[in-house]
């Protein structure tokens, strides 16, 4: 059986450590408790950053080390001055709220990045130094972004699967982060990149579209010669844990002391940041007292914020802010014998935390921003009563699972305060109703069965690949040159001639006419043109050569010695106005930008634009044609400077198929494509067949050439070879 390598910033223990003495004790909660039957099962190991040990002795690090080995435990030392630049600078001060979209506390600047890093190559060689054959490598969280890449240059091999525990942005904002391609570039080192919810996956390929030019297809991305899948993995907990310290007697007790009276019981507990939305929920507790004067003196919210980043200023000024709102509400609102908020601004033990999931009323998790939350599913899974409401933020990604919750806008107040006060007058049997049917999610849906689920999906996703193994040396042409018959498959623009700015310009010269009658003439030899152009065009230019001649990538034929056109079947572009429409406000938007209207589909080629300009508009031109055509048989492709809008069903590799069924068996397949579109065509053919890409960038195909030029260097040495062998005189083509 294989082993997993669980890597994450901080190991799962604390280390209490001065001199030769070492306290160790486990963490729990979060990572921790998710990963916990992971790292129990075979030999697995745990590899992350122990805390500050800068106080042991020798002999307190060999005991430390020795403590480490025992719990299968890795760490990655990391001195002060980088856990202060990587962690507390880059990963906190930037990554954290840009990650949120708050980007109104991000530093004014930041030199911290090659600090960052510097400390996951750190992790990375730690990895590398540890890993064995057939291991499967799972790396978490923000802290670590670029540690897939680094492993995968030392280990090629390697199963690496990511998982990031907060939220992804949305384009622009990721955008604003000025090491936004080196990040990206690091995920894709994994195999698997996994999120908790949909809308991340989908910011994510965004960005790797907008920042990469990269296609996502469904939920995978080629990336050099690998494929690289895209999830969504909602995190649970350890359900059954909490739902039996709930039961535990003095956790009991607890709860009926803190039930003790009349009042009705509000419960916040979070870590102090700014992402929580503590304040806000204040304002909402402020507001509820105020319209509701018959609650007052019967309601008390109890809000527990645990200290965290105690150094850096932001989080200091947040503490100050809910000291002052809270001092306001008491001022306000409070008696002799009442106050209206009990403020804890300490870590409590888990005993302590259950019991008041189990006291609350109205359980208020309202984050402005969080990648899960799970507070809310422990909370769930406390309530073995199968009573009290979740008041829950429609910005955590725990809103997607828990239907029994009441949703609500963080930032409206007024809407979390009629939540609060629709909870604390809920019929009972409302109550249960919600209860059961989040109770029955969280605990199908544990911490365990997530665990499980991605590394399954990362077992299978190291093994799918749509590329093919890279193929050396030179393009093969002898087998082409011995075979019985040859079917030669021609992309046009790109691959025979150069792009120019004006599509029109870009007629055959007479050395490209001279060269495919070359070809058009060789013994048991087929060629055929299949292009994007519009029928008239190729007709216009290369009526006269003996070749089949296929437009709009195959929609429309011209059979070899015909004089007319065909069409392959009867197809329509549903919402035509409106796309058109679409395309040319984009067109007008974009100077240099044109609309090229087909037979049943367009082209908006932007090669007269700005090259940076033109590639960030046909990227945004693609995402909203995807968004307003995602119910529509209609295909959305982004081709070399242009984005074709056109039916799905009929490509190059539809094409090619039909020529392969009317060709023999015996027959040999030369194919040169350039862009997109025709890795359809590399995709239908056999795998004997020779598949060249022509210019840089990932293909299919099995061989490359630099450039047009190269292109047709290869076609002419393919003639000599064939002649060579039918024995007819070689005739190299014209060099004019």
């Amino acid at each position: 059986m294989s082993r997993v390598l669980i890597v994450s910033n901080r190991l799962p223990i604390h280390v209490r450590a001065r001199g030769s003495h070492v306290e160790v004790h486990a963490s729990v909660g979060g990572v921790a408790t998710g990963l916990a039957s992971v790292h129990a099962t075979g030999d697995a190991l745990w590899i992350g950053w122990p805390g500050e040990t800068d106080e042991l002795d020798l002999d307190g690090h060999a005991e430390l080390e020795r403590e480490l080995a025992r719990r299968r435990l890795v760490g990655v030392e990391l001195p002060g001055r980088l856990v202060k630049g990587f962690y507390e600078g880059y990963a906190n001060g930037v990554l954290w709220p840009l990650f949120h979209s708050m980007l109104e506390s991000l530093p004014l600047s930041s030199d911290d990045f090659e600090l960052y890093t510097e400390a996951n190559q750190r992790f990375a060689d730690a990895i590398v130094a540890h890993a064995r054959p057939g291991d499967r490598i799972w790396i978490h969280d923000y802290q670590l972004l670029l540690v897939p890449a680094l492993v995968r240059a030392k280990l090629p091999q390697a199963r690496i699967g990511f998982f990031l525990h907060i939220p992804f942005p949305a384009s622009p904002i990721w955008r604003v982060l000025p090491q936004r391609a080196e990040l990206l570039r690091g995920l894709l080192g994994a195999d698997l990149v996994g999120f908790h919810t949909h809308d991340y996956a989908r910011h994510f390929a965004a960005a790797l579209l907008h920042v990469l030019g990269l296609e996502v297809a469904v939920d995978r991305v080629r990336w050099h010669d690998r494929s690289v899948s895209i999830g969504s993995f909602p995190m649970g907990i350890d359900a059954r844990g909490y739902s039996a310290i709930a039961e535990e007697p003095e956790v009991r007790d607890e709860t009926e002391r803190l039930r003790t009276g009349p009042e009705k019981l509000l419960v916040g507990i979070d870590r102090l940041d700014y992402t929580k939305g503590i304040p806000r929920r204040l304002l909402a507790l402020q507001e509820l007292l105020d319209r509701h004067v018959e609650l007052r003196g019967l309601v008390r919210l109890v809000q527990v914020a645990v200290p965290s980043r105690t150094t850096v200023q932001v989080y200091r000024a947040m503490r100050q802010t809910i000291d002052e709102l809270v001092g306001r509400i008491q001022g306000m609102f409070a008696t002799a014998s009442w106050v209206p908020v009990h403020y804890l601004h300490r870590a409590l033990s888990s005993r302590e935390v259950v019991a008041l999931y189990r006291a609350a009323d109205v359980m208020l998790v309202t984050p402005i921003r969080d990648g899960m939350n799970l507070v809310a599913k422990e909370f769930v899974a406390a309530r073995n009563d199968e009573d009290g409401v979740l008041v829950l933020s429609e910005f955590a990604g725990a809103a997607g699972e828990l239907s029994g919750a009441l949703l609500v806008n963080p930032f409206d107040t007024r809407a979390v305060s009629d939540a609060c006060h629709r909870a604390l007058t809920m019929p009972r049997e409302e109550r249960r109703e919600r209860m059961r049917a989040m109770r029955a999610r969280v605990f199908a849906a544990d911490a365990d069965q997530w665990a499980r689920g991605f590394l399954a999906t990362l077992e299978t996703a190291s093994e799918r690949s749509d590329m093919p193994p890279a193929a050396p040396g030179p393009v093969p042409l002898e087998g082409l040159a011995l075979a019985k018959k040859r079917l030669v498959l021609l992309d046009y623009d790109g691959t025979l001639v150069p792009f120019d700015i004006d599509p029109l310009r870009a007629e055959p010269d007479q050395e490209l006419r001279e060269l495919l009658a070359r070809l058009a003439a060789l013994p048991d030899t087929e060629v055929h043109l299949v292009s994007g152009r519009p029928p008239l065009e190729l007709e216009r230019w290369l009526a006269e050569l003996d070749v089949g001649l296929h437009a709009e990538h195959g929609l429309w034929t011209r059979p070899r010695g015909a004089e007319t056109w065909s069409m392959a079947r009867g197809i329509e572009l549903q919402h035509r106005r409106s796309i058109e429409r679409l395309l040319a406000d984009f067109a007008e938007r974009t100077p240099g930008a044109r609309v090229e209207k087909k037979s049943v589909g367009y082209a908006w080629h932007w090669r007269a634009a700005d090259p940076d300009f033109g590639e960030r508009q046909a990227n945004e031109l693609r995402l909203v044609l995807q968004a307003l055509c995602s119910n529509l048989p209609v295909e959305v492709l982004l081709g070399n400077r242009v984005v074709e809008v056109r039916p799905h069903g009929e490509n190059k590799g539809t094409l090619a198929t039909r020529l392969m069924l009317a060709a023999s068996h015996d027959t040999r397949i030369l194919a040169l494509g350039d862009d997109r579109t025709d890795e359809d065509l590399f995709a239908a053919l056999p795998r004997d067949s020779v598949r060249v890409h022509v210019g840089p960038g990932e293909s299919l195909a099995p061989w490359s050439v630099p450039d047009w030029r190269a292109a047709r260097g290869l076609l002419a040495e393919f003639a000599a070879s064939v002649e060579r062998t039918a024995g007819a005189p070689v005739e190299p083509p014209s060099s004019r």
